[in-house]
């Protein structure tokens, strides 16, 4: 089904979800532009699936309201299982099948005829990389090619909203970076994607704007230069040619800048804060007045790495994996 047209693919306000005590969403306000792919972040248990669970009508919301290209979530759920793909953190596949069978059976069940569900099944194993193992038993599969089968199958009806909950969980960083490419494409060709992850790079590399959730909120949320830019300025990174002239480099990088900067363990290496960009500029016109040759010179952003550090206190290698053991549902 093909949505109206609405600037937003997702809106949700107030969402909350409590199973027993565990408040595990608590009051998430989210707004995904069509078009974009939207990123969020949050440390182990901090309420991302179960935030998109409900967005995606497989848990309803104990509180909140939740919309879907205008559609909501409770009230038309079916319309908005119409509209939507959902790929969980496990593939969603019959191990004793093969991968076309799985994704023939996946697309009957879609209301494909049975010439056009083979049809589409050859064009997503070869847009996936799977023709060769098309005809493999599953168990044979390894991890990667099971997560691009499970990515296949859920765009088997290219939905219009694209949920993948941590897709390239496990996956070589060869596998991943091609995975990156198709979200990417997917994009180009009209979807919309809300991803979650547990890789800051991968959140960095794809997402146009990035909701952090901690203990059930949300805690930041904008594109990633406006979150590295809350959580402080740029830094400068030189080293000088000659070691002897660090300490008269130092006290130019003061001078211009207006800051206090500091040598690292390794010779003729030297950081400092860079509030202002342009300074540049004039930093390296002083240093060359006073004969000061450099090997290298650069400008860093602080890393979302740092910035999710920053915000929930957590650092990448305890980011978002809360629900590994959740049953993977598909709409």
């Amino acid at each position: 089904m093909k949505q109206e047209h609405n600037d937003w693919a997702v809106e949700a306000h107030g969402l909350v979800k409590t199973f027993g005590d565990n408040r595990a969403v608590d009051g998430v306000n989210l707004k995904v532009k069509t078009g974009s792919i939207y990123g969020v972040l949050g440390p182990n248990g901090a309420g991302k699936t179960t935030t998109i669970r409900m967005l995606a009508t497989l848990l309803r919301p104990d509180a909140g309201s939740a919309k879907i290209f205008g559609h909501d979530v409770v009230k038309e759920s079916q319309i908005v299982r119409q509209l939507i793909g959902v790929t969980g953190q496990y593939a969603s596949v019959d191990e004793s099948l093969s991968a076309t069978e799985n994704l023939i059976i996946f697309s009957r069940l879609l209301g494909l005829g049975g010439k056009e569900a083979r049809r589409k099944s050859e064009e997503l194993l070869e847009e996936f990389g799977l023709t060769e193992a098309a005809k493999r038993p599953l168990k044979n599969f390894s991890g990667g090619m099971r997560r691009r089968l499970d990515l296949a199958a859920s765009l088997i009806a290219q939905p219009p909203l694209i949920f993948l909950d941590e897709p390239t969980t496990g996956l070589d960083p060869r596998t991943r970076a091609q995975m990156w490419e198709t979200i990417r494409r997917l994009v180009k060709t009209g979807s919309t994607v809300l991803l979650t992850t547990q890789y800051l790079d991968e959140a960095d590399q794809l997402a146009d704007r990035i909701a952090v959730i901690d203990r059930g909120h949300v805690v930041a949320e904008g594109t990633v230069d406006e979150l590295k830019a809350s959580v402080g300025n740029s830094s400068l990174h030189l080293r000088v040619q000659d070691p002897q002239d660090i300490e008269i480099a130092r006290r130019k990088i003061e001078q211009v800048l207006s800051v206090q900067s500091s040598v690292s363990s390794e010779a003729g290496r030297i950081t400092a804060p860079m509030a202002n960009v342009d300074l540049v500029t004039d930093l390296l016109i002083e240093l060359r007045s006073a004969g000061i040759q450099l090997a290298e010179m650069s400008v860093q952003k602080p890393t979302l790495d740092e910035v999710f550090l920053t915000i929930t206190g957590e650092g990448a290698s305890q980011a978002s994996n809360e629900s590994n053991k959740q049953e993977v549902a598909r709409v």
